[in-house]
Order: C-alpha cells, then sequence, then structure tokens
C-alpha cells in the first residue's frame, strides 16, 4: 500500500457490506412497548407528572439491583473473578435443578419489568429499561435450546474453571483457604451433574462434534498429577503465610485437591471411554436438531442484526475482495513477484517473520504498547483509569487456547486488567501480526473500552459489565485501525499484518456460516483461511476449533467494526471541519456497550447536535 494511504485505511468503509446491515427489530426503541403485546401496563411507582426526566425510578432500579445480586449468586466464580468474595466456597451449580431455578428467575424478572411504564421514565432509565429487557428477551429465547447438554468444550468446562480460579481467589487467611478447599471439594457434585446432561444430551442426540472434547481431554490430564501437591491446583498452597493458617491449610488444600482429582479423572474418563464414542464427525451446530433455527438465534443475539447467515456470508466474501486488493498493494510495494496466495506462503515459512521465544514475543507486544498509550490522548478525551498487565496464557491450557484474550479488571481494584498472550510454540507465532494484536486486546481496543464502561458509575451494574459482543469485538476490530492514527504500521509487513487480521475477520463470516448453517467441513474451513489469510496453520487451527465450539459469536466483529466504520463515515461528512475524533470517540464510548441499532441512533443524535450548536454560533 502506498505510504500516502495508510492513514485514509483508517477512514474506509466498506460501503457494499455496510448496505447489507439490517438490525434487527428487537433492539429498536419500540423494544418496550413491544415487550408485553396484549397485557396493560400497570406501574407499580409511577413518578409524578413533569418529573420523570430527572429521578431514578426506585422499583425499576431495585430490580436492576435484584438482578445483578442473582448474576453473582448464580455465578460465583465470576463473582470471586469480579472480587466480589461472597460465594468464594461454592462452584456453578450444573444441576437441571438450577436450570430450572434460573429460568423461573427470569421469568419473574420479566414479569416484573412489565409493571414498570417506560414511558414514565427518565431518558437514561428508559435506555437502561430497554437494555434490561432485551438482556431477559435474549436469555428466555436461547434458553429453548438445549446448549446446556453441551456443557464441555475446549474453550469452557472445569478443567478451565478451577485451573483458572486460583488466579482471582485470595488466599491471604484461613477462611480463604477453606473457601478454596471447599470448592475444590465441590468438583465431585459438579462433575456428577455434568454427567448427568451429557447422557441427557447422548439421548437426544445433543452431543459436541468429537474434535472438541480430543482437544478438551489433554486440559484435565494437565491438572492431574499421581501427587497432590504436584498439581496445578495445588500450586497456591505452596505460597501460603503463616496469616493464611500454613501447615494446616497447605493439609487442607491437599486433601481437596486429591478429592477434586478424583471427581475430574471421573469426568475425563466418562468423556474419553463413553461421551467421545458418542460424539458427532460434523462439527456445524446446524446439525443438530432445530439446528438452522438455533444458529439464526445465536447470529442476532452475537451481531445485533436480523441478517440471514446467507448475508452475511455475501459480507465476507465481499470484504475478502477487498482486502485482498490492498494486500497485493503492499506486496507490490515489497517488490515480491507472484501471487497472493504464494506470497502468503512465503510469509508464512519465513523464519525472519516469526518470534522464537515467549520471552521476545512479550518484549516486542510490551515496546508496542508504550508507544500507542503514549499518544492515546490525540484519539480521546476520556481515558480509563485501571491499569492492564501483559501475562502469558497458562501453559495448562495454552495449546486449545486462542492467539489472546483481554481479561478486565474486579470490581475492587485488587488487581490489573489482563492482556493474555499465547507464547505456546513461539516460532508459529508471526511478528508482523502483533501490532494489530496489541491495539485489538489492550489499547485503544478492549481495555480502553470495557475499563471506560467498567468506571461509568452512574450506569447500573448489569449495563457497566454487560458484555454486547457486537459492540465490544466491533470496537477492538476497528482499533486495530486506529494503529494508523497512533503513528503504527510504520514497517510494510506490519501493514500487512493489519490486512490479514482484517481478512482473518472477514474470513470468519465466511467459515461460522459455512459451517454451521451450510453443512461445511472442519477442512474445508480450515483450507479456506490458509487461502484467504496470511495467518500461521497454528492460530488458523485453534480458531476454526473455537468457531466449531462457540457458533455466531465470531460473527459480531466485522459486524461492529463496519458499523463504526460506518457511523464515523457519517459524521466526517456531515460535520466536515466540525469533526473532532475526540469527541466522536467519547460519544460512541460513553454508554458502554450498546446494540448496534441503538448505537446507531445514539450517534446520529449526536452529529445533530454537533450541527445545531455550530449552526447557532
Amino acid at each position: 500500500m502506498p505510504s500516502s494511504d495508510c492513514r485514509k485505511l483508517s477512514l474506509r468503509v466498506a460501503l457494499v457490506a455496510a448496505a447489507f446491515v439490517i438490525l434487527a427489530p428487537g433492539y429498536g426503541p419500540l423494544l418496550a412497548a413491544q415487550l408485553a403485546p396484549g397485557r396493560a401496563s400497570t406501574p407499580t411507582t409511577a413518578a409524578p407528572a413533569g418529573s420523570g426526566e430527572t429521578r431514578r425510578h426506585p422499583v425499576l432500579h431495585k430490580l436492576f439491583d435484584d438482578f445483578w445480586q442473582h448474576q453473582l449468586r448464580r455465578n460465583p466464580e465470576r463473582a470471586t473473578y469480579l472480587g466480589d468474595h461472597r460465594y468464594d466456597d461454592q462452584l456453578y451449580d450444573y444441576s437441571e435443578q438450577a436450570r430450572r431455578t434460573e429460568l423461573q428467575t427470569y421469568e419473574m424478572f420479566r414479569d416484573r419489568l412489565r409493571d414498570i411504564d417506560p414511558s414514565r421514565l427518565s431518558e437514561d432509565d428508559r435506555l437502561n429499561y430497554t437494555l434490561f429487557s432485551q438482556i431477559v428477551t435474549d436469555f428466555l429465547d436461547l434458553s429453548a435450546y438445549p446448549e446446556h447438554l453441551m456443557p464441555i468444550a475446549q474453550q469452557g468446562g472445569p478443567q478451565i474453571t478451577l485451573g483458572m480460579i486460583q488466579q482471582t481467589h485470595p488466599f491471604r487467611t484461613t477462611r480463604d483457604c477453606a473457601n478454596y478447599a471447599a470448592r475444590l471439594r465441590a468438583a465431585s457434585k459438579q462433575a456428577d451433574d455434568l454427567i448427568a446432561l451429557m447422557e441427557e444430551g447422548i439421548r437426544r442426540g445433543i452431543v459436541r462434534p468429537r474434535i472438541t472434547i480430543e482437544q478438551a481431554l489433554p486440559q484435565f490430564d494437565n491438572l492431574l498429577a499421581e501427587d497432590p501437591k504436584d498439581s496445578v491446583l495445588y500450586a497456591p498452597a505452596k505460597k501460603l503465610t503463616d496469616e493464611a493458617g500454613g501447615d494446616d491449610s497447605r493439609r487442607q488444600i491437599e486433601e481437596a485437591t486429591s478429592e477434586a482429582m478424583a471427581a475430574l479423572r471421573k469426568l475425563r474418563d466418562y468423556l474419553r471411554k463413553t461421551y467421545l464414542p458418542r460424539c458427532r464427525e460434523t462439527v456445524g451446530i446446524g446439525h443438530l436438531p432445530d439446528g438452522p433455527a438455533w444458529y439464526r438465534r445465536l447470529s442476532l443475539y452475537h451481531t445485533t442484526t436480523d441478517l440471514t447467515p446467507q448475508a452475511i456470508h455475501q459480507i465476507g466474501l465481499d470484504e475478502l475482495k477487498r482486502i485482498h486488493s490492498d494486500m497485493r498493494q503492499i506486496m507490490s510495494e515489497v517488490g515480491f513477484e507472484g501471487d497472493l496466495q504464494a506470497f502468503i506462503v512465503h510469509l508464512r515459512n519465513d523464519p525472519a517473520q516469526h518470534n522464537r521465544t515467549p520471552e521476545e514475543m512479550l518484549q516486542r507486544h510490551a515496546a508496542i504498547l508504550k508507544r500507542s498509550d503514549a499518544l492515546l490522548p490525540r484519539l480521546f478525551g476520556v481515558l480509563p483509569k485501571t491499569p492492564y498487565e501483559l501475562k502469558e496464557i497458562e501453559p495448562f491450557r495454552a495449546a486449545a487456547a486462542p492467539t489472546a484474550y483481554y481479561y478486565d479488571a474486579p470490581e475492587d481494584g485488587s488487581r490489573p486488567a489482563y492482556f493474555y498472550v499465547n507464547t505456546y510454540r513461539p516460532e508459529t507465532r508471526a511478528i508482523y501480526e502483533m501490532e494489530a494484536l496489541a491495539y485489538h486486546e489492550a489499547q485503544p481496543g478492549h481495555h480502553l473500552q470495557i475499563a471506560i464502561a467498567r468506571e461509568k458509575q452512574n450506569l447500573p451494574m448489569f449495563r457497566r459489565m454487560e458484555y454486547i459482543t457486537a459492540f465490544v469485538e466491533g470496537w477492538g476490530l476497528y482499533s486495530e485501525l486506529l494503529g494508523y492514527d497512533l503513528d503504527g504500521y510504520k514497517d510494510l509487513y506490519s501493514r500487512f499484518g493489519q490486512l490479514t487480521y482484517d481478512a482473518w475477520r472477514a474470513s470468519r463470516l465466511v467459515v461460522d456460516t459455512g459451517m454451521h448453517d451450510m453443512g461445511w467441513t472442519r477442512q474445508r474451513a480450515i483450507d479456506f483461511m490458509k487461502t484467504n489469510t496470511a495467518l500461521s496453520e497454528q492460530n488458523i487451527v485453534s480458531e476454526i476449533d473455537r468457531y466449531i465450539a462457540w457458533p455466531g459469536q465470531a460473527l459480531a466483529y466485522k459486524i461492529g467494526q463496519l458499523e463504526i466504520l460506518r457511523l464515523r463515515k457519517e459524521a466526517e461528512t456531515l460535520l466536515g471541519d466540525r469533526f473532532d475524533i475526540r469527541a466522536f470517540h467519547d460519544e460512541l464510548l460513553g454508554e458502554g456497550a450498546l446494540p448496534l441499532s441503538i448505537l446507531r441512533e445514539r450517534m446520529h443524535r449526536w452529529i445533530q447536535r454537533v450541527r445545531q450548536s455550530a449552526d447557532s454560533r
């Protein structure tokens, strides 16, 4: 790509793809009025006439508080992660009874919401009402599909949560250690409940693809040992202080580790001997009973659009055509003779374009972030106060993990957020991809956006913690382009890396819909990404297996990015010299994560306000 075009790339909108983005009606402003068709609204506490625009509705906010407390009780590991330690002795309850109780709880939340008249709410609370109603609707709609009968994959299950919980569980006192031991002992019931679910799944023909379980089995092995003291689960006990109970707490944790390992062995042996032979060779969710409708609902949930899988598939193909054109310009600049596929193969096999050691990877990422973080005030008036750190993905889960993760900081500020990097087999990790990855996962990507949302004390907790995939991941992908605005991508190969990351997300639209809606095989999806991106084969395989285990989630990135780009282009066109990139970004991020239709309405109102303000001067 010519140097003069580099900065322009961050402003580009793929108009053909954006034209297909039709926002789902359920996310629009009429949602509240449509929530209970045919039922009369009976406000439990109506604000006095004329005061609705200035008051928080107490009944509505009590509902929000009750919902958030339910979330913490229902997800004790998440509560610990967020710094709420009331449930540190518990694990997630997978039992059928717990599931039925949760369904009843959400139905109760829906009924309580229906008793509040949205027309009497302030503008802020109308938005809160609409977003909360969509959360409840999504949960109840998706609960109609039996995902709970497939509770284990390489992306989730006790082989992940038990290994990770020590990262956020405190070990300062004897009570902390006793709670951790209780948590490990709870793995026995959890294993029984998980086996019961999978048995029901086998009976109903609702089972995981074989590849997801084959990859999960080594994760169990990584937590097991002949001696409990050699298990990852026991590791925190080796560092206990006298205040934490010393030898007494160590003995307690050792005994609990033995019980937890017995539960994990039982679960692993069940998976290997009973479940794996019943797993399916197909990979798409569309092959399951009611699978096409299931995938359609997951697509709506993850993208907050009403796009069909077929339309999403075509957007991906159109985006790839545009991106490949830009890639060929880079090839021309570096003087490579041959076609695009030959250049991709050349990069994939060039040792000079790959890391050699984990330490080298971490040092490169640290240097990228130090430079870009210093330039963030160019693009943002509001920056987060929450710190973040670079961290390696733990060895016990690295082989089946994606390239990187972002983990947000807990509410209590007891530790920073983490930008997790996968250093497994560093020789397969491309240097030219590292800038785009850092911008996406840390700043100006996930850390900046999520930390700003978490720090919005005026928002209800469910809003501050809400993860609307199309917004959050759309912002992350858009942030890769902001690297140009932050004077990044000085190296031609790094620019190519940004383009291959963009091609990666465009390819996701093709392969995710291909596997889950159109019957593609795993190998066909792998081959498609090898042809259309410059990702290493290691990354491609782990990514495809992630999409198999998590249908629809990968669609959100590119769909969200295209909407944000379209909004920026509209603002630049309509405001001209009055366009302020800092103000645009602050407004875009100012209400936390939003469905794309609500985001569009919000930004259109902002554009109108800026125009009116300028015209009145």
